[in-house]
């Protein structure tokens, strides 16, 4: 289960496990190769653009540096993952290791998907996204409280609030510098 095996780090051997933060890069970076190689198109369906907006150059990175992108898009996640299970006590640190750990799996099924997607040319990726998504939900969910439903409500919820917010913040972030340097 993934949510005991991130909790037994974070409370009891730090050791054990590969470090968060390298997992995530690493995962990324594996998942960046194949899909480069193999002209893999992602799961998010990024159309490049002759548009030359400071939003779109920024998506255009978190295209090109998944590694980075997903810890930075983690942050927002793990704001609402906060909020929402705020009684736990667990701190924001404890929280983005969490998802450092959920994420690089989720880097995992994408690297799958794009490796079988270059072998059987089905389009695979709309799908791995779909279960990526179902993958964090439970595991965020088991992490808090496998026994309560809520538990996988809440963390459906503050998934997709956190990438909704870091979508929402990339867009207001660079509508303002376009419209500050007239681009």
């Amino acid at each position: 289960m993934p949510g005991t095996a991130v909790s037994k780090f974070i409370t009891e051997d730090r050791s054990r496990l590969v470090k968060p933060v390298v997992f995530i890069i690493v995962t990324s970076l594996v998942f960046s190769i194949i899909s480069h190689f193999f002209h893999i198109e992602s799961f998010v369906s990024y159309k490049d653009t002759d548009n030359r907006s400071t939003v779109d150059k920024m998506f255009k990175w978190g295209d090109v540096n998944s590694g980075y992108a997903n810890i930075i898009i983690g942050i927002f996640i793990a704001l609402w993952v906060k909020l929402f299970f705020r009684k736990y006590g667990y701190n924001l640190y404890e929280i983005l290791i969490l998802l450092c750990f959920v994420t690089g799996i989720s880097m995992i099924i994408f690297s799958a998907s794009a490796l079988l997607q270059a072998l059987t040319h089905i389009p695979l990726m709309k799908a791995s996204g779909i279960v990526g998504l179902a993958y964090c939900t439970w595991a965020i969910g088991d992490f808090f409280d496998k026994y309560q439903k809520s538990s996988y409500v809440k963390s459906f919820f503050a998934y997709v609030l956190g990438l909704v917010s870091f979508s929402i913040s990339m867009i207001l972030v660079g509508t303002i510098i376009d419209k500050l340097f007239g681009v």
